[in-house]
């Protein structure tokens, strides 16, 4: 599908980048690289998202440079094979979708780039992370670790600026186009589980992994590239589980049901999550505890407006979690620990071109921010899990709801 943002876009992106770092280090910037997934078979690429908001572009292995107001693209060389079976890297598609004029092959390119590399102290980049964050239990895409080790090599003696905070501040707010590709997704969305979710149509499903071919074939159909993550359909205990995404459990008429499904449209994310119940019979406990999570959700709604900074935001969410808890009788005392027990993720994260996008939480909200607002309440012992999420923009006065007509009902 061809995308609606256009260079002048992508560029836009690029000089209000150079306007924030006001230094005269040149920034490099570096695409993902393609990881191994079998002896000579790539995982599915995925671009690094700051380098795709600064270009516009989806292959891998390039390098951005800005430098005195000059700006190039290292592309990296391809064996004779790989463009049999992939294709050339063709540069005028390139410099047409990020309006970038200059475009080298890596032996020009970082000549050109080591010439200036050798008489600066300093180089502006989005700093590596650790090859393994050990608490999330995954590997990191090695791209930006290599390009710092190709710099230093280069010049030993040079220091690193890290952009990461500036890119943040600058994804966190939305500018139009984005809040549209952001609305297109959350429609795809919306109408797609409106369609799995009608009484003739719900009661036809057996397996999780059914919806989740409805779910798929909905997206494509009106107007999704596909998921912006992976599809959870939970049932029963497992929607105890938050990212449980076996998807192939049978149905049992009763169990609570969570999908967490987000179609993605032009890049961009939506991430939805309603809650119903099998059979369309819920129980009296199961109406309960789905009433809870829609009173909490309303009582975060009602927090967000901007100067509102997440993380206290956060705090106020999780004392009235509590009191909606020991309301349920789950609780006795509310404090951190025993309301996290029923409630152990944050209520909302920001939401962009990942589905959990950049930004700063610390930092007070604007206008033309997006995020969503997910609280849940999970009792494995009375395989009870509900989690409803919208996702809202930050408007001038408090918010506007941009999931809304979606409903929110168990049935």
């Amino acid at each position: 599908m061809e995308s609606t943002f256009t260079s002048d876009f992508f560029a836009g992106n690029r000089e209000r980048l150079r306007q924030l770092f006001t230094g005269t280090a040149p920034i490099i910037i570096p695409a993902n690289g393609l990881l191994q997934l079998a002896t000579d078979e790539a995982y599915p690429f995925h671009q690094d998202r700051s380098f795709y908001y600064l270009t516009g572009l989806d292959e891998p292995g390039l390098v951005l440079v800005m430098d005195k107001g000059k700006e190039y693209l290292i592309v990296p060389p391809r064996e004779v094979v790989v463009e049999q079976f992939d294709g050339i890297i063709d540069f005028e598609t390139l410099s047409r979708k990020s309006g970038i004029q200059t475009i080298m092959y890596e032996k020009e390119g970082w000549k050109q780039l080591g010439a200036r590399l050798k008489k600066v102290q300093h180089a502006a980049i989005l700093a590596a992370a650790p090859a393994y964050i050990e608490y999330l239990g995954l590997y990191t895409n090695p791209a930006r670790a290599a390009l710092q080790t190709k710099i230093k090599e280069i010049q030993p003696g040079i220091e690193f600026l890290d952009l990461r905070t500036h890119l943040g501040r600058m994804r966190m707010v939305k500018q139009p186009a984005e809040i549209a590709a952001i609305q297109q997704a959350i429609d795809v969305t919306a109408a797609t589980l409106k369609q799995i979710t009608r009484p003739r149509q719900f009661l036809k499903y057996a397996y999780e992994y059914e919806i989740e071919a409805d779910l798929s074939r909905g997206f494509r159909r009106t107007g999704a590239a596909g998921h912006a993550f992976p599809p959870i359909v939970a049932s029963g205990k497992r929607s105890c589980t938050m990212h449980h995404m076996d998807n192939n459990a049978a149905l049992v008429t009763g169990e609570p049901l969570v999908m967490d499904v987000g179609a993605q449209v032009d890049h961009y994310a939506s991430d939805i999550t309603r809650t119903y119940v099998v059979g369309n019979s819920p129980s009296r406990r199961l109406q309960q505890v789905h009433a809870a999570v829609v009173e909490v959700q309303d009582y975060a709604f009602s927090l967000l407006k901007p100067g509102v900074t997440v993380r206290k935001y956060e705090q106020q969410v999780e004392d009235f979690m509590g009191e909606k808890l020991r309301e349920l009788g789950l609780i006795k005392i509310i404090n951190h620990e025993n309301v996290r027990r029923y409630f152990p993720h944050a209520t909302s994260h920001f939401l962009g071109l990942d589905t959990h996008d950049g930004g700063d939480y610390d930092h007070p909200l604007e206008p033309g921010v997006v995020l969503t607002v997910e609280p849940g309440i999970y009792i494995p012992d009375e395989a009870i899990g509900v989690r409803i999420e919208d996702d809202v923009l930050i408007t001038a006065d408090g918010i506007k709801v941009l999931s809304t007509h979606l409903p929110r009902d168990l049935v």
